[in-house]
């Protein structure tokens, strides 16, 4: 079984959202990482010296190769990542091992048995 690590760069309202949609696709669990900072394309609003910009938080998501790209789209439609600009970003990287997923993988071969 081969697998991707999606990456999530959320707006921290939106992370619910997006793990729950996240699971509906196949994701089969994630990782967050809260209170994360990033600057788009333009410099964020400050206020006296104090930056106004809302926090993100960091969603990983190890999935399986053959669902990481519905994944991946959903998360995109979610966080509305096109259509809003600042909202988050997200991409997806080749895993070349991981351990520790041995209990996902029934629900993975289940989900995805006539692809592998």
């Amino acid at each position: 079984m081969h697998f991707k690590l999606i990456c999530a760069f959320v707006n921290d309202q939106k992370t619910d959202a997006v793990m729950n949609a996240a699971r509906e696709r196949g994701a089969t669990g994630a990782t967050v990482i809260t209170s994360a900072r990033g600057e788009g394309n333009k410099s964020t609003k400050t206020f006296f010296g104090l930056n106004l910009e809302t926090q993100r938080d960091v969603v990983l998501f190890l999935t399986e190769e053959h669902l990481s790209r519905e994944i991946l789209e959903t998360i995109a439609e979610v966080g509305e990542f096109d259509t809003k600009s600042g909202t988050g970003i997200a991409f997806k990287v080749d895993v070349e091992d991981a351990v520790g997923v041995a209990h996902q993988m029934e629900i993975l071969q289940d989900a995805v048995g006539e692809e592998l």
